[in-house]
C-alpha cells in the first residue's frame, strides 16, 4: 500500500513537471497529430499530379484526343500547352515541370503513312517521377498509335482482317503481298515513342543520397544544439560560463563554428561512405556541394540556437524541435516529389528550408549545375540563416 502510494506520487510529480513546461506538453501532443496527417494524405497514396507540359505544332483532331487523353489521367498536372520544344525543354530543365510531351508537325496528317515521333523530354535527376510518368505516358501513345492505325486502314478501305489474309499471301511466296503487310505493320505503328533523359539513367540511390546528406546535417545541427545550450543550461555550466568575462557574442559564436566543424566534417565522410559503397558520382563541382552543406549546417545551427535560447532543459528542447524537424523531412522533398503531394503540404514545404538545400544539392549533384542555376536555392538559405540567428541571439540576450 505504501509503494502504491509512492507510484501515485511519482506519476503525480512527474504530471506536474510536464504541466510546468508547457512548450514540452504541447509538442507531446502536436507531433502525433502531424506525423499521422503526413502520412495518412501526404505519403499513403500513388504518385499524381506530376507537372508536365505539352508541345502541340500542329492542329486537328488527333492533337485534341491526345490533349484531352493526357488531362484526364491523374498522373499528369499539365502546367501549359505551347508550341515552342525549346521553351519545353528549358522548363524541364529548370525544374518548372518534370517532363515535356512534344508532338510533332506532321501529328495530325492522316495521309502520312510515316511514324510520327513524339519525343519525350524528361527530368531523369528526379528518379521517382521518372519511374511513374514514363511507362504511363509510353501506354498512353502505344494506344493511340493502334487507334491511328485503326483509323488509317479503314481510311484505306481495310479491315484488321485483311492484313490477316495479306499474311498467308506471304507464306504463300507473294512478293507484293510482302510489301502490302510491310505497308500495314507500318501504318499499324503510327507513332515512333522517343525518349530522352537529360541527365542520363539515374539510379533510386543516387537520387536519395544528397537529400540523405540534407537531412543529416539538419538533424545533426539541431540535435547538437539541444545538448550544447539547453544542456549546458540545465547542468549549470552555461551559467557558470556567464560569471566570467566572457561575452554572449563569444559564447554563440564558439558554438556555431565548432558545430559547423563537426557537422560539415560528418557530411564528408558520407560522401566518402556513399561514393566508395555505393558508387556515386557528383556531376557539379565538388567545391559547391562542399559549400552548400556548410550553409546547410549555419542554417539549422542557427534554428537551433533560437530553440534552445529559451528553454530551460535539453527535454524541452528535444519536443519542441520534433514537431519541426521530423515533418520537414516528409514535405522537402526528401523521399517523394514534392509537386505530387496535396497542395497544402506543398506550401508548407516552400516555407522549410530543408527544401532549398535538397533541391541545391540535388541541382549540383544530379544535374551539373553551376552556382548560378542554384541561386535562388541559396539567398533563401542565408536568409532564413540570418532569421534563425537575428531571433536566436535577441532571445538568448533576453534569457540570460
Amino acid at each position: 500500500m505504501v509503494e502504491t502510494k509512492k507510484i501515485m506520487w511519482m506519476i503525480k510529480k512527474d504530471l506536474l513537471v510536464l504541466w510546468r513546461h508547457k512548450p514540452r506538453l504541447i509538442s507531446i501532443f502536436l507531433f502525433p497529430i502531424i506525423m499521422i496527417t503526413l502520412f495518412g494524405y501526404g505519403m499513403g497514396g500513388e504518385l499524381e499530379n506530376i507537372p508536365v507540359v505539352v508541345v502541340e505544332q500542329s492542329h486537328g483532331q488527333v492533337t485534341d484526343v491526345t490533349l484531352n487523353a493526357i488531362k484526364e489521367m491523374g498522373l499528369y498536372d499539365v502546367k501549359d500547352i505551347i508550341t515552342d520544344p525549346d521553351k519545353a525543354k528549358q522548363m524541364v530543365e529548370s525544374g518548372e515541370v518534370r517532363a515535356a510531351i512534344i508532338l510533332p508537325s506532321n501529328y495530325d496528317d492522316m495521309t502520312d503513312t510515316k511514324p510520327k515521333s513524339v519525343l519525350f523530354e524528361v527530368d531523369s535527376s528526379d528518379q521517382m517521377a521518372t519511374t511513374a510518368v514514363l511507362p504511363a505516358t509510353q501506354a498512353l501513345f502505344n494506344q493511340i498509335s493502334v487507334e491511328l492505325g485503326m483509323q488509317k486502314l479503314e481510311a484505306m478501305n481495310l479491315t484488321p482482317s485483311q492484313p490477316s489474309a495479306a499474311a498467308i499471301q506471304v507464306q504463300q511466296s507473294s512478293v507484293q503481298a510482302q510489301q502490302q503487310s510491310l505497308d500495314i505493320k507500318s501504318i499499324m505503328n503510327s507513332i515512333n515513342f522517343q525518349i530522352n533523359r537529360l541527365y542520363g539513367d539515374i539510379a533510386y540511390i543516387d537520387f536519395l543520397v544528397p537529400a540523405i546528406l540534407a537531412m543529416t546535417v539538419m538533424m545533426g545541427a539541431m540535435m547538437s544544439m539541444g545538448e550544447s545550450l539547453a544542456g549546458e543550461r540545465e547542468r549549470g555550466e552555461l551559467a557558470r560560463l556567464f560569471m566570467t568575462p566572457t561575452s554572449v557574442a563569444t559564447v554563440v559564436g564558439g558554438k556555431i563554428i565548432s558545430r559547423l566543424v563537426i557537422q560539415t566534417a560528418t557530411a564528408l565522410v558520407l560522401i566518402g561512405a556513399a561514393m566508395v559503397l555505393f558508387n556515386i558520382t557528383i556531376n557539379g563541382s565538388m567545391l559547391l556541394t562542399i559549400f552548400l552543406l556548410v550553409i546547410t549546417a549555419l542554417c539549422f545551427v542557427g534554428f537551433g540556437i533560437m530553440v534552445s535560447a529559451r528553454v530551460s532543459t535539453q527535454e524541452d528542447y528535444v519536443q519542441m524541435v520534433m514537431p519541426f524537424s521530423m515533418p520537414m523531412m516528409f514535405v522537402s522533398g526528401v523521399f517523394y516529389p514534392i509537386e505530387t503531394m496535396p497542395w497544402i503540404f506543398q506550401k508548407i514545404a516552400y516555407i522549410a528550408p530543408l527544401t532549398y538545400a535538397n533541391n541545391a544539392l540535388r541541382g549540383v549533384m544530379l544535374q551539373g549545375a553551376g552556382i548560378g542555376d542554384i541561386w535562388m536555392e541559396i539567398a533563401v538559405l542565408l536568409g532564413f540563416t540570418a532569421l534563425f540567428f537575428a531571433l536566436g541571439v535577441t532571445r538568448f540576450n533576453r534569457d540570460i
